[in-house]
């Protein structure tokens, strides 16, 4: 793993903050300014003025940005299985419990909404579920997903919330981050299905992990929380109970449906990411509709929308 250190003004900072808006962790350590997870780096800055690279591409990453100290060490393989373990950690036999699991889809996606789903799997229906295919929703194609979800809908007790574009901008646009939207929309989410099991409550909630705990429950103050005896957290749990990998299918299914209808409006197909090619296809967007178009399709706050201004501008 290659490490590389940087030495940056604050304005420098407050730019790369910025140009990695859609990659932003919700935590990141003390005395840090912010933390952000572009492909093959997770970059680190402090409030001293160092910013930290590291990983495959951490030299990629750091040379947009100036030339630093680099060392490098060995990598150290992780098993895929680590989870670093909290108060809120799941038990090893919760892949055999009753349970409530919630998880969201495109929070990465410039273009299109956020779905966010939450599933009741009574413990009698997880190999029911298993025979349907329900796996971990990122080793699925979105027509095998698409199939599943139609048949899931008849088998278990769900919720599934779509937040277009053009509420999310009003929300972040009143100071919501992205972190406290997606911990609201799990809470709606989880509350409807708990309020549709009625009287029947399940062994537990689980929620696929986007942030620590407290940061978790901290964006949830103000708000009438699901009540629950035991409440999960933890990265990676569509592969540790299917009634996450559910949700996760389920709000995967909404997402691409809703980012059809998108690309049906817009007149082309729309990629998803926010990646280079999404970039030119919102700079099209605004030549063809208009920069306020960019409001009901995409997420504002992103990097991207800067980078297709800039497009724009060039071919004018």
């Amino acid at each position: 793993m290659s490490t590389i250190v940087l030495v940056l003004s604050q304005e420098q900072i407050n730019k790369m903050k910025d140009y990695y808006s859609s990659v932003l962790t919700p935590v990141f350590p003390p005395g840090s300014v912010f933390s952000a997870k572009p492909s093959g780096c997770t970059i680190t800055a402090y409030k001293s003025g160092k910013v930290l690279f590291q990983g495959a591409h951490a030299e990629k990453e750091a040379s947009k940005w100036g030339n630093g100290h680099h060392t490098s060490a060995p990598s150290k393989k992780v098993p895929s299985t680590s989870v670093k373990k909290h108060a809120y950690s799941p038990p090893e036999n919760i892949g055999t419990l009753s349970v409530v699991g919630s998880d969201e889809v495109g929070t990465g996606d410039y273009f299109g909404p956020i779905t966010v789903s939450a599933v009741y799997v009574p413990a009698e229906k997880i190999s029911l579920l298993k025979e349907l295919g329900v796996r971990d929703s990122k080793n699925l194609k979105d027509p095998q997903i698409l199939e599943i979800a139609s048949q899931l809908k008849h088998a278990v007790t769900f919720s599934l919330l779509v937040l277009d574009n053009l509420k999310y901008n009003e929300l972040q646009g009143k100071g919501m981050s992205q972190g406290k939207i997606k911990a609201y929309l799990h809470n709606v989410a989880i509350k409807n299905v708990l309020k549709k099991m009625e009287p029947v409550k399940p062994k537990a909630i689980f929620i696929d992990q986007f942030a620590q705990p407290d940061v978790f429950f901290n964006y949830l103050k103000g708000q009438e929380m699901f009540e629950a005896d035991k409440i999960y957290l933890s990265t990676g749990a569509e592969s540790m109970h299917v009634s996450v990998a559910a949700a996760s299918i389920l709000a995967r299914a909404a997402f691409v449906k809703q980012f059809e209808k998108l690309s049906e409006k817009a007149g082309f197909v729309l990629p998803k990411g926010a990646g280079p090619a999404v970039d030119t296809a919102a700079a099209n967007l605004i030549m063809s509709k208009g920069q306020e178009a960019l409001k009901e399709f995409t997420k504002l706050h992103f990097a991207n929308t800067e980078k297709a201004l800039s497009i724009v501008k060039k071919r004018r």
